[in-house]
């Protein structure tokens, strides 16, 4: 017995880091089996970095920035120029492991390296994006200037939802920017990042600029006070982001940590139906409900009640398999712990008096009799003080709220302590103006259900939802990842005279 069980380990390989641009075996005796949810079938085995590994990482990061900030910007744009262009070619082959590790379906996972692959076109223009200012004659012959530059090692948390997009939301901006870089991604599905950073050092990345480490809270908390990081970058949980800006902030680093959510959206009577009550269930049950900016409260004013028997026949026609079959609209959860935690808070629900208009509990698909599946799942009357509506559920469930008036719907949104995301569904530009101005929620969308921005704008989650002033890609990480260092110059001809002495501060 002993040695089939050492035989179907050797079977199954290891996960590697990426150590000063080599791949490293580790020698830790922490291992963690990285699952297919779908099936259970153990994919890797992913190690928890040793101490020694994490030391190295993060010194050859430190070491590689004395030279990689020389580097001049064309030469680090044009590094993210290959970049792409491999991410382009591999798009498939990154899609298929994500969903193989994750769960998500194939077009899913497509999306979310698309998505990423959008923030490393954008770090491709550095050169505009990194300019400081410049102001002449601001007295007598003295001129004002600001320049941006890299900070040095930088460390990126990642979860496991989005396990291509959000490490593409952090190190290609880091490194274009001349920084360096030490990822530790989510120990659940850790072999997408890998195939990530492999692409990297394809595409020029120098040994040492960016590197790879694996593990739980012991690699979290050594990268968050280890003296030669100057920034950190989280998304995930609010348990674990408060606990990293906290931490990272004690330590004296730079720290913005994106967290939980409890998105709601607004639909209007007066809203487009089919194409509104699609988006709603489409934004409430994708991914199976494994999103930061999911939809996971509808709030119906007025007559948009009567729509509820139509959301619940929408979510009735999507299809829960494998994430790999042909029509799969949505996967299964992460995990098993995950799965359980999904059905008790479905339980939680009917005892606590909310509705139950469509049950994603006991679902069964055939041929993966072992997947983590939840069915997409409706609850109606749903009050502020049930558990349903307290937490974030990440999972397919859809919890909807009736009200009145537009005033209501927002006064209920704003009364909600997270501030990632939010929708209004509509046909007038009145109340979506409205909407916009007095919600006060960082990510506003306008028939848009899941409204993350493009590259050129800023992710600007707020509230509970959000630690830090300043939020993943855009022109704000490029400021989160350089400092400000300000000029002020003034040059003398050999003819000029030197005057008397000036005590006083003032520019003459």
């Amino acid at each position: 017995m002993a040695a089939h069980l050492q035989a179907v380990a050797q079977a199954v390989p290891n996960v590697k880091l990426l150590i000063n641009g080599q791949l490293v075996d580790s020698k830790t005796t922490e291992w963690k089996d990285v699952v297919n949810p779908a099936t259970q079938q153990v994919l890797a085995r992913v190690p928890f970095a040793t101490p020694e590994e994490l030391e190295a990482a993060v010194s050859s990061a430190a070491v590689a920035y004395r030279t990689w900030k020389n580097t001049p910007v064309g030469a680090r744009m044009r590094v993210m120029l290959k970049l792409q262009e491999l991410i382009r070619r591999d798009i498939k082959k990154l899609a298929e492991c994500l969903t193989h590790e994750q769960g998500k379906t194939l077009a899913d996972a497509e999306g979310d390296v698309f998505r990423g692959l959008e923030v490393v076109e954008h770090a491709c223009s550095v050169g505009s994006i990194q300019m400081g200012e410049h102001l002449e004659q601001v007295a007598n012959g003295v001129d004002v200037y600001a320049i941006r530059q890299p900070i040095g090692v930088c460390v990126g948390i990642t979860p496991f939802n989005f396990p291509a997009m959000i490490p593409l939301w952090m190190f290609p901006m880091a490194i274009v920017c001349g920084n360096t870089f030490v990822l530790k991604p989510s120990e659940q599905d850790p072999m997408t990042p890998m195939l990530l950073a492999a692409l990297a050092v394809e595409a020029g990345v120098p040994p040492g600029v960016l590197n790879v480490v694996h593990g739980g809270k012991t690699a979290v908390d050594t990268l968050c006070t280890h003296a030669d990081v100057r920034a950190v970058s989280f998304v995930g949980s609010t348990h674990v982001g408060n606990h990293v800006y906290k931490l990272a902030s004690t330590h004296g680093k730079r720290a913005q940590c994106m967290m939980g959510a409890k998105n709601h959206a607004v639909v209007l009577p007066d809203a487009s139906k089919d194409q509104s009550l699609n988006a709603l269930v489409g934004a409430g049950f994708g991914a199976a409900g494994q999103r930061c900016m999911a939809i996971s409260v509808g709030v119906l004013v007025g007559k948009a009640n009567d729509w509820i028997p139509d959301i619940v026949a929408k979510g009735k026609s999507l299809k829960v398999t494998c994430g790999t079959e042909a029509g799969a609209d949505l996967g299964p959860l992460i995990s098993k712990a995950a799965h359980a935690r999904v059905l008790s808070l479905i339980e939680a629900g009917v005892k606590e008096g909310a509705k139950l208009e469509l049950d994603g509990r006991g679902i069964r698909v055939p041929g993966y009799p072992d997947g983590n599946f939840v069915g997409p799942t409706v609850f109606s009357g749903v009050k502020t003080s049930m558990t349903i509506y307290k937490e974030e559920i990440f999972g397919p469930v859809l919890c909807l709220v009736s009200v009145d008036t537009l005033d209501e719907a927002i006064a209920f949104i704003n009364a909600n302590p997270f501030g990632n995301g939010t929708g209004i569904f509509t046909q007038s530009g009145a109340a979506a103006r409205k909407f916009q101005y007095e919600v006060d929620v960082g990510q506003v969308g306008i028939n848009v259900p899941i409204p993350v921005p493009v590259p050129y704008f800023s992710f600007t989650g707020s509230r509970g939802s959000k630690l830090g002033d300043l939020g993943p890609y855009g022109k704000q990480v490029m400021q989160f990842y350089t400092q400000a260092k300000t000029i002020t110059a003034r040059w003398f001809d050999d003819a000029a005279t030197a005057g008397p002495v000036h005590t006083t501060i003032s520019l003459k």
